[in-house]
């Protein structure tokens, strides 16, 4: 094998091996994404639940092991609070799953562009 095929083979390799690794790490946002949705949608739960209870209700945080009595204000700020900053987080995902969509196509591409010089070298040599 040539100098030439040998570089093209470890370019190949080395295109394959960041592919995967772009598409690992896709994956791993991908999920942190789905876990983020999962918590907004559980403090939107609790949200709605707040705005059926009376003022004067009885509302308890579990901290540990205890259940502590909370200020319905409190609890409501909290939970809002919370949603803000899951919605900030999952803005925050959104940009770096963009981020790394175009990556991982750019990647791709060159990757089929080695693999495709490969191929037409081996080609050349078989002529």
């Amino acid at each position: 094998m040539s100098a030439a095929a040998v570089a093209l083979q470890k370019r190949l390799e080395a295109d394959s091996t960041a592919y995967q690794t772009l598409q690992k790490e896709y994956t791993k946002a991908v999920e942190s994404r789905q876990r983020l949705d999962s918590q907004l949608q559980e403090n939107k739960l609790v949200q709605d639940e707040f705005k059926l209870l009376k003022d004067d209700a009885n509302i308890y945080k579990l901290i540990g092991p205890v259940l502590t009595k909370q200020d319905k204000a409190e609890a409501v700020t909290n939970v809002d609070k919370r949603i803000d900053f899951i919605n900030a987080e999952i803005e925050r995902v959104e940009k770096q799953l963009k981020d790394m969509q175009e990556k991982t196509e750019k990647k791709r591409v060159e990757l089929v562009e080695t693999q495709t010089a490969l191929q037409q070298y081996a080609a050349a040599q078989q002529k």
